[in-house]
């Protein structure tokens, strides 16, 4: 890369700069005022130092030589010192304590704005691998980088100040030496910044593999998984893929880091040979009397103290480039356009409340981002208020993909969904998810008591017990729940302590109960609702279903043709269109592929 663009990369990463400041504001508005005055304090005091230091040097000298009034002063002096040091102290202890409070403040502010962002994205975006990284990025650098390009910021300001008042002390003994000072520090910058960006290309890069680490550490260590790994003896081959992928990245580690110790080394000697070069010219100035023994000790502490300020403002400014490069992609996550759910007209339209609202697909079609096959092609259906639809199909016909475009999970890439006679485009999308009552096939095992994970399917009802055991009751859970040690409270899953582990079937039994929250629900969804319960328990729930859903729209995704022949309306899909509709006894009549697999499923359960 030349010069100039790396400048201009350079220019447009430090933007990052005032969106980390308002975050930093933000996050603690004392905690900034008070870093800010503590920064300038321990900015003028080694000077100070210093400056007391070559006094006191001068006064043991003179009061070597005789001199009574010198003598005294030493006391004075050194009484003075031991203040200036109390002081600094004291300084970087609160500088400590400010940055540690700072970091916790700050840190849970970004974790909140990326949890709060991860709420805004779409599905889209959570079925998108590069989001994905966008997020691992983001939430790997939140608790540090911010805080750390800050205090690199006040770190600036600080060597900045103490080395403007050590150059006034120094240009008063030898202006030269701060020329030498500020060439022996200009290259340690520019490896440093090298070395940055190589640091942060290594880290990007890697966001994927750093994923498929994850993911295989998650595989050896998760309850869910644990059965198949040692049934079918995957220890060894997980553990080992794991081992490449470490090896792998502990070998781009290394090579990065023999880099910084070559480099430093080679500065380190830089800087060493300018500090004595000049150490020499002071001392043999000092021995010919030119200049003061005090002179000699406040120039050579100076001049090292001087060095050190020098370089820690380009180390800072490197580190700052490589902390503005992770906060980039922050700011790349938290800026993620996720306007996709929002209504095409203000304000919304609204169909009335009730179950007095129609579903009409029209010619719908869709397919998934970067993806060239439909997952639906020109699908039309109509439900009215109270009709019942089941859909079947082989898997990947669509069955799922149309509940997710109903949901607005998904927009159509072409045609139309209207209920209650508005395009969902023109609804509000929370308004029109409020209306939906749905067990999705791949439901969520919460990790939390029963009576949350019930409770939730209806928020503003969380603590309603009596609403929440009605819904266990319509949902066949209570026989489940009454089995358990503290039955509605008791602790689900393996996670936290005393947690109780439920079987598929039973926890399938609560994510049933879970929708059946939504008693003013105009519309029931279930995604194949009994793919883990038994026979008995299924009838017991569909009796139960059919008397819920009596006057409202529902729509069933199942398998199990015993399932959907309770439905008015029968969907068969193929390759994502509608291959026939109508009622069981229609298509059965119509001996096409409803009717053959039909037959098939029930020849199995004969046989």
């Amino acid at each position: 890369m030349s010069l100039k663009a790396r400048f201009q990369n350079a220019g447009s990463l430090f933007k990052q700069l005032p969106g980390t400041f308002r975050l930093f504001w933000q996050a603690s508005p004392r905690g900034a005022v008070v870093l800010g005055a503590l920064t300038l304090v321990a900015a003028l005091l080694p000077a100070a130092i210093a400056w007391v230091g070559k006094l006191i040097v001068d006064s043991v000298v003179a009061a070597a030589q005789g001199s009574v009034e010198a003598r005294s002063r030493v006391y004075g002096l050194v009484g003075l010192e031991f203040g200036l040091m109390l002081g600094s102290a004291v300084v970087d202890r609160g500088l400590t304590l400010t940055r540690e409070l700072l970091r916790a403040n700050l840190g849970n502010l970004l974790n909140e704005r990326i949890l709060q962002k991860a709420l805004a994205l779409e599905l889209r975006h959570f079925e998108d691998s590069a989001t994905y990284d966008k997020m691992q990025n983001a939430r790997r650098e939140a608790n540090s980088r911010p805080l750390s390009l800050v205090t690199q910021a006040f770190s600036i300001v600080r060597n900045t100040i103490t080395l403007g008042t050590f150059a006034a002390l120094l240009v008063a003994l030898s202006p030269w030496s701060v020329v030498v000072l500020v060439a022996a520090s200009v290259p340690a910058f520019i490896a440093e910044a090298r070395l940055a960006m190589a640091g942060f290309r290594l880290y990007s890069w890697r966001a994927p593999e750093g994923r498929k680490l994850n993911y295989l550490e998650w595989i050896l260590t998760r309850d869910s998984h644990v059965k198949e790994v040692k049934l079918f003896g995957l220890g060894p081959l997980v553990l080992g893929r794991y081992r490449t992928l470490f090896q792998k990245f502990f070998a781009e580690d290394r090579a990065l880091a023999f880099r910084r110790m070559a480099w430093g080394l080679v500065l380190g000697v830089l800087s060493l040979g300018a500090f004595y070069g000049c150490y020499l010219l002071v001392a043999g100035r000092a021995a010919s009397g030119t200049i003061t023994v005090g002179d000699m000790v406040l120039y050579l502490s100076v001049f090292r103290q001087g060095q050190a300020a020098f370089q820690g403002i380009l180390t800072s400014v490197g580190s700052m480039y490589e902390d503005a490069l992770f906060m980039s992609n922050l700011f790349a996550y938290l800026d993620i356009p996720t306007g996709g759910e929002a209504t095409r007209v203000l304000p919304p339209l609204s169909p009335p409340r009730g179950h007095d609202s129609a579903i009409e697909l029209r010619d719908v079609s869709f397919r998934y981002p970067g993806k060239e096959a439909w997952a639906l092609k020109n699908v039309s259906l109509s439900l009215k208020p109270g009709q019942k639809l089941a859909l079947v199909g082989e898997n990947g016909a669509g069955k799922s993909t149309l509940v997710k475009l109903l949901l607005r999970l998904y927009e159509p890439v072409d045609g139309d969904i209207f209920y209650g006679g508005v395009n969902l485009k023109d609804m509000d999308v929370e308004d029109l998810r409020s209306r939906f009552g749905a067990v999705f096939q791949d439901f969520v095992r919460y990790q939390f008591n029963v009576a949350e994970n019930i409770g939730l399917g209806h928020v503003p009802a969380l603590e309603d017990r009596g609403r929440i055991e009605k819904a266990a009751e319509e949902g066949g859970a209570s026989g489940v729940i009454t089995a358990l040690p503290q039955q509605y409270d008791t602790m689900l899953g393996g996670w936290f302590e005393k947690g109780q582990e439920l079987s598929a079937g039973q926890w399938q039994k609560l994510a049933v109960a879970r929708a059946f929250m939504r008693d003013d629900a105009e519309v029931l969804i279930l995604d194949e609702p009994t793919a883990s319960i038994d026979a008995e328990a299924e009838h017991a729930l569909f009796e139960r279903f059919q008397a819920l859903a009596a006057d409202r729209i529902a729509i069933v995704i199942s398998h199990r043709f015993s399932t959907v022949r309770m439905a008015d309306q029968i969907a068969v899909l193929h390759n994502g269109q509608v291959d026939e509709l109508g009622s069981h006894d229609e298509l059965m009549a119509k001996d096409g592929r409803y009717a053959h697999l039909f037959r098939l499923q029930a020849r199995g359960y004969r046989d």
